[in-house]
């Protein structure tokens, strides 16, 4: 992974973890990222995963050919990146670790190490000369946890990103688009903090930036304005496409039944339209969509006098993720008494700038000819 002369690439692969923090599928595994900054002073760029500790250290040796670094720079504590941190420290005894004071607290909860005798303390706009190459720190707190410290070179005019602008799946040339698991590891991962996110964004703009080092996914070195421009897009909370998404839940096939005719309505009318079924598609996927596309339908059964199990889980989702700025349709089902599009409504009250398309679908039990004409009048109010 060649894109500067003196920053390479030595991080790990990981395709034996099946949920990436116990609830993200990557079937295509994942990347723990690491850099080697070579100057008069060498800095390498955070760790890895403690299970491939000595996997990273063997690439560190080998990109050095035997030389020891000075520095190891901390951006982000959480383990999948800091665990190796204890590895690296008794493998080079000289070495200075450079972190935020919230990182080396978070240290001594992990490693039970704070390094007092061995460490320089980052804050936002000092600098570490490593000689032509120049770090300068850039403080990222709650993108995505307080303790984050982002660095640019000044020379090379490669920025080391942390967690931001990551994806899901490992490091390789086949590795597919960024944009579809970049989205879905944004809005599972971080999509919270929107507000951190701008405020980052508003410090780099101001930057050259040839290349973003993310510490999951590959180095992004061209059109890097796309990459910024997708992140303002995602932490503003504005739709990045028009288009439908019908996200549903269905005991007996009614409501499912439902779903398909208004899917085929809006289809018909040329809209764009993404149907998922929550009990079965993967969740992280269905919040992915629900933030791509600027409507959604909310199509569920009345149960327990409230809603399906995972349409409420969905809409906890979206709305703990800060959803806004949409169009929502609602389809229920109840056999004698449908509560389920006011639940799912009240669930989503303290939602920003929510326009609620009429009317609703209000089944009874099955499908009749009189619903079908109903969903005929929404997909016509989704047709905008």
């Amino acid at each position: 992974m060649d894109f500067c002369e003196d920053v390479k690439y030595v991080g790990v692969n990981d395709f034996k973890v099946d949920l990436f923090e116990g609830q993200f599928g990557v079937p295509d595994g994942m990347s723990y990222n690491s850099y080697v900054i070579t100057d008069e002073k060498t800095a390498v760029m955070d760790s890895v995963d403690a299970g491939f500790s000595e996997e990273w250290i063997e690439n560190i040796k080998k990109e050095l050919s035997g030389k020891a670094p000075d520095y190891l720079v901390v951006s982000h504590m959480e383990p999948d990146h800091s665990g190796s941190i204890v590895r690296f420290m008794a493998e080079y005894p000289a070495a200075v670790i450079v972190a935020s004071a919230k990182a080396f607290a978070f240290m001594k909860q992990f490693y039970g190490h704070e390094y007092e005798d061995r460490r320089i303390v980052s804050a936002e706009g000092q600098e570490l000369r490593l000689g032509k190459h120049v770090l300068k720190f850039v403080a990222a707190s709650m993108v995505h946890w307080p303790e984050v410290m982002m660095s640019y070179d000044e020379t090379s005019k490669v920025f080391f990103s942390a967690d931001a602008f990551g994806k899901f799946g490992a490091v390789r040339q086949d590795a597919g688009e960024w944009d579809c698991e970049a989205r879905r590891y944004y809005f599972g991962i971080v999509g919270k903090y929107g507000a951190m996110v701008q405020a980052l964004l508003k410090k780099l703009s101001g930057l050259e930036i040839r290349a973003i080092c993310p510490l999951h996914g590959p180095v992004l070195s061209e059109d890097i304005g796309r990459y910024v421009g997708l992140y303002d897009t995602w932490s503003s909370y504005r739709p990045e496409e028009k288009g439908v998404l019908i996200a549903f839940t269905s005991v007996y096939g009614n409501t499912e039944k439902a779903v398909k005719v208004l899917a085929d309505e809006l289809k018909a009318r040329g809209i764009k339209t993404i149907v998922t079924d929550l009990a079965r598609d993967d969740m992280a996927e269905a919040v992915e969509d629900a933030f791509r596309y600027d409507r959604i339908v909310l199509a569920t059964t009345t149960y327990n006098g409230g809603i399906f199990p995972a349409m409420h889980s969905f809409i906890e989702a979206l709305t703990e993720r800060g959803y806004q700025n949409r169009t929502i349709a609602m389809i229920e089902n109840g056999t004698w008494a449908a509560q389920a599009a006011k639940g799912m409504r009240s669930l989503l009250e303290n939602s920003k700038n929510i326009t609620f398309a009429e009317p609703v679908v209000s089944l009874k039990s099955a499908l009749t000819e009189n619903d079908v004409l109903t969903i005929k009048k929404l997909a016509d109010a989704l047709n905008v």
